[in-house]
């Protein structure tokens, strides 16, 4: 086991760090506090290929493993961890696009996704279907060369200011196999969006519901065979929980960056606050968590790209323990930083209020433990940890 970045993957890492500073850092807390979706910052990522990291090569992608891809997300999370969240959840359905449409349709579609030009959004979750993805409503009929869709989404990303849709609906029987996916254009008829949600974070990417009334999607735009959407989605969260991993880590690196500065900075009693040693434990404690998750997220990466059939498992063992210590490292970021840490004159409650819904989205941590124990129980010796 080689626990060493390649010259490549420093290469990705600098870029990504670099770019960072430059596009996010300076205005993420503008972005947050007007709650301006920034499509300028986000075609300037894909001119250096971040809206298809991993999507194919053939269709404009860079084709890179998830491990080099979550590199290039943890560098950008430092910065804006809501910003690189949609971005991953971009690369994403642009991965789809280049895996699952048909050669012309991935062709057309995926360069457009993968260079930033234009900009997609998953739909997958609806008002009752969350956790429970197998039992969404949201129909597709059958209509000659056409497929027609009704119904509702919910906590879209990115709705109403996306070109692109990524949609599953059911084509046939309840449950998973009745599922199939679908690429639609985001201007569609029939397609109406609803009202920006006012969240607590995640302020600077628009969420809103989506209604399907009629809407007609060509045939050609099915991703994969019918009744195959739901392996696919499932594919794709794989990857999502990797993706949203890496964000919480991220995002902990940028509030322990943060506090690291300030204990340095601020005195009290006439000394740094570094040189006391109970804020000396608790920045080791901080520093130990963030390597566990970033290794544990690695880790998960490798598994999904060598395609292990234990890689889902360590999917969401990364998402489940990155996304709890990453939000804990930024909480503890901003006790550090006493009441500073609360005003908006410095990061620490932006990361917090951020990193607090990656415990929620691509499966509750709940769901990741459901899935952890479900695969534990089903062993009765160890070895799959080996």
């Amino acid at each position: 086991m080689d626990f060493e970045l390649s010259e490549d993957q420093r290469a990705f890492r600098d870029t990504a760090r670099e770019f960072a500073q430059r596009e996010f850092a300076p205005h993420a807390a503008r972005w947050d506090a007007e709650a301006e979706f920034p499509r300028e910052a986000l075609r300037h990522a894909g001119e250096l290929g971040f809206c298809g990291l991993y999507a194919l090569e053939a269709y404009g992608g860079l084709g890179l493993p998830r491990l080099d891809a979550s590199i290039v997300f943890e560098e950008l999370a430092a910065a804006c961890p809501s910003t690189t969240a949609y971005l991953t959840i971009h690369n994403m359905a642009t991965w789809m696009v280049t895996r699952f449409a048909q050669p012309a349709v991935a062709a057309e579609w995926g360069a457009r996704l993968a260079s930033g030009e234009w900009l997609a959004s998953y739909c997958l979750t609806e008002p009752g279907a969350g956790s429970d993805a197998a039992a969404l409503t949201t129909r597709a009929r059958r209509q000659g060369e056409d497929y027609v869709l009704d119904g509702t989404k919910a906590f879209i990303s990115g709705a109403g200011a996306t070109d692109a849709l990524v949609v599953m609906a059911r084509t046939g029987e309840a449950g998973h196999k009745g599922i199939s996916a679908f690429l639609v254009a985001a201007d569609s008829p029939g397609i109406e969006y609803g009202k920006k949600e006012h969240k607590m974070g995640w302020n600077s990417q628009p969420t809103r519901s989506i209604s399907f009334d009629a809407v007609r999607v060509p045939l050609t735009q099915r991703l994969g065979a019918e009744g195959e959407g739901f392996a696919i989605a499932m594919k794709g969260l794989d990857g999502g929980r990797i993706n949203i991993a890496t964000c919480s880590v991220g995002a902990a690196q940028g509030a322990l960056n943060a506090a690291l500065a300030y204990v340095q900075e601020r005195r009290q009693f006439g000394r740094p606050l570094a040189d006391f040693q109970a804020l000396q434990f608790k920045l080791a404690d901080m520093a130990t968590e963030l390597v566990a998750a970033r290794q544990m997220v690695r880790l998960a990466a490798s598994r999904l790209d060598a395609e292990a059939d234990d890689a889902t498992l360590y999917c969401a063992m990364a998402k489940r323990l990155a996304t709890d210590l990453g939000f804990a490292i930024c909480n503890e970021a901003l006790q550090i930083h006493g009441g500073y840490g609360y005003t908006r004159e410095y990061p620490l409650e932006r990361y917090l209020r951020d990193a607090r819904v990656h415990q929620i989205l691509e499966g509750t941590n709940e769901i990741m433990r459901v899935i952890i124990a479900r695969r534990v129980l089903a062993h009765t010796n160890t070895e799959i940890f080996q």
